[in-house]
């Protein structure tokens, strides 16, 4: 099976909880866009805010990683909301800043409205847009098996 590289979006503070307990979740917890990925699939996030709600731009890269075997599941996050997840090997890297990239990716190059297509929550990129990704957030992508 071919790997594919996803972007997630969503707030830096949420990013935070799913790296430290190895796992992703997308578009508030919904199953179906789970079910589009992989095990050695890679995945990124990109945070437009620091706290979920909140109004202090970020606009970064926050985590990647590797889709690790399995399928989605329910975690539970208090009071009855149970979203579905997945579970990543998150990289070691920095965050990083978008907006050096934009004029690289494919998906926003020359574009004016280049958050459109962050719009969705969770879309498919080119490996070349992942790669530059892992650049920025100094990490290296693992070859694929």
């Amino acid at each position: 099976m071919t790997r594919k590289f996803w972007i997630g979006v969503t707030a830096a503070n949420h990013v935070a909880r799913g790296r430290i307990g190895g796992f992703m979740q997308v578009n508030h917890g919904k199953h179906a866009p789970l079910k589009r990925v992989s095990p050695g699939d890679i995945v990124a996030y990109y945070s437009p805010v620091q706290e979920f709600g909140g109004k202090q731009a970020l606009q970064a890269f926050t985590a990647i990683g590797i889709v690790r075997d399995g399928e989605p599941y329910q975690g539970e996050m208090g009071g009855g909301f149970m979203p579905f997840r997945r579970d990543v090997q998150w990289f070691d890297g920095q965050q990083a800043a978008i907006a050096p990239l934009l004029q690289e990716f494919s998906f926003t190059r020359c574009r004016k409205s280049w958050g459109y297509q962050f719009r969705f929550g969770f879309f498919e990129v080119k490996e070349e847009d992942m790669r530059l990704i892992a650049e920025a957030m100094g990490c290296a992508l693992p070859s694929a098996a």
